[in-house]
């Protein structure tokens, strides 16, 4: 089971998909980066000063009670609609990234095709008749 295991992971597929899996969380970051700090902030000013991060339906306020604190609870819309956002770009993001990807897996192929292949070796009675004929002149 151990050998098993061992043929598994040197396969380059399973380091190819965790290569890319490290890109993949990685890139969600970036975007969300993307998403919260930098396109949000220019669409809540343009909606009135708003900042979806905090927009939130309160059920129940936060409250004392003797030492102890009780949170708040909310419906957070507002994170919800960043979530929306960054899931978006990020799908476009990825979109294009395939569609690129696509292109070019399509282009190598069609060069691969317009390439000629070599010659069929001949078969062996080829040679030897080939050597017989050669044999034959001298």
């Amino acid at each position: 089971m151990l050998n098993e295991f061992k043929k598994f992971i040197n396969k380059g597929n399973v380091v190819e998909m965790a290569v890319g899996l490290i890109m993949a969380v990685y890139f969600g970051a970036i975007v969300k980066s993307l998403v919260d700090h930098i396109l949000m902030p220019p669409i809540g000013m343009l909606l009135g000063n708003v900042d979806f991060s905090n927009l939130k339906i309160v059920l129940q306020g936060a409250s004392m009670n003797g030492d102890v604190v009780v949170p708040e609870v909310a419906i957070s819309y507002g994170l919800f609609l960043n979530t929306i956002i960054t899931f978006l770009i990020v799908s476009v993001a990825i979109f294009i990234v395939i569609k690129g990807y696509n292109r070019m897996k399509t282009a190598m192929e069609k060069k691969e095709a317009e390439t000629p292949a070599a010659p069929p070796a001949p078969s062996k009675e080829e040679v030897l008749l080939t050597e017989i004929r050669d044999l034959l002149k001298k």
